[in-house]
């Protein structure tokens, strides 16, 4: 008699065991139903911020709008053994989700992402301002003049001018712009490199940082990519001649906020450090931010005998290697009207 009540008994642990198997089955396959900013059907954002607890995220979930119980959200991420594995970061909570892929989700670091162009040929100022505008970028560094960002980039005493490399950048929500402009620098700095070294024997560059001045004027001068060599090429020959550059991209640069669009016969004559007119070599900063192509020209240009190019209105440029074979591509092409961007004379 006796034996036949425990055999019932442990049937009916069994039993019970399936049935609680069962229902954590069904509970973690199940979507989680999400109530997101009052409006239900839409994604719900879950913040996790560094250092939560799993017992934290799972508290977080529920106050960002998963109805269900928190604890049974922290007996879930502890008995999976994923529980130190949840990475912080903002996400996006999809209706359907349910408490097995919610998990696999803030295991992996599926943070929502954002992106933002840096065009090359952008200024610093232009790059500054298209962050300010990014999606969900926290603006840490918008007080921040270019030399205080500098210093706390840790490269005080260095003009900002140049040093971001123009790429797409994509982020979580939430990050700040202070950790974009770091991936942006130490990205030119490898590009930089690499370029550097695979200079040519003979370049009249001195340092990495004339390469990226003189790919600075290459990314503002080219019109059409098939000419980007050649134009470097004008450029490379200048600078071992010792004649002028001559290039109106560096007076507008140095112009700044006094340029209207519109550069005149006093405003070459008009001495500034970027004044490639009234100055020689290469000015003292770069003036944009050169793409990849633009660097390695800088350091291999086109071997060409030409000292001149003017536009020939199509975006690309007409070479030249006398004054007076350019002084005739100029009428042609420019009928005595300089073009907004401007060329070596």
């Amino acid at each position: 008699m006796l034996g036949r009540v425990v055999r019932r008994f442990l049937i009916f642990l069994v039993l019970l065991a399936l049935a609680a198997a069962g229902a954590a089955y069904w509970w973690l396959h199940a979507p989680l139903t999400l109530h997101a900013g009052g409006t239900d059907g839409l994604p719900l954002e879950l913040e996790i911020e560094p250092g939560t607890t799993p017992r934290g995220v799972a508290a977080a979930a529920v106050k960002a709008g998963v109805q269900t119980d928190a604890r049974l959200l922290y007996y879930w991420f502890r008995l999976s053994g994923q529980d130190r594995q949840i990475k912080a970061g903002n996400y996006e909570i999809p209706t359907g989700t349910t408490p097995y892929q919610l998990l696999e989700k803030l295991a992996r670091g599926e943070s929502t992402l954002r992106a933002v162009t840096v065009v090359e040929g952008w200024t610093v100022k232009q790059m500054r301002a298209a962050l300010a505008k990014a999606d969900s970028l926290k603006q840490d560094t918008a007080a921040l003049s270019n030399e205080e960002l500098m210093r706390q980039l840790g490269r005080e005493g260095v003009a900002a001018e140049g040093r971001f490399f123009p790429d797409t950048y994509a982020y979580a929500k939430g990050s700040s712009d202070m950790d974009l402009l770091k991936r942006a620098m130490h990205a030119m700095d490898r590009r930089l490199e690499a370029a550097w070294s695979q200079r040519e024997a003979d370049t009249p560059l001195k340092s990495a940082d004339q390469a990226l001045i003189l790919a600075s004027i290459v990314e503002k001068e080219t019109g059409s990519a098939s000419d980007r060599g050649e134009i470097a090429g004008v450029f490379t020959n200048r600078l071992r001649s010792g004649m002028l550059l001559q290039t109106d991209p560096t007076v507008i640069y140095g112009m700044g906020e006094k340029f209207d669009g519109n550069l005149r016969k006093r405003d070459l004559q008009t001495d500034t450090p970027w004044n490639t007119y009234t100055r020689a070599g290469l000015p003292p900063t770069p003036i944009a931010l050169p793409g990849k192509a633009a660097l390695l020209a800088a350091v291999q240009p086109a071997n060409t005998k030409a000292l001149y190019f003017v536009s020939k209105g199509d975006g690309s440029s007409h070479f030249s290697a006398t004054l007076d074979e350019h002084n005739r591509a100029v009428n042609r092409y420019q009928r005595g009207q300089r073009s907004a961007k401007g060329e070596p004379e």
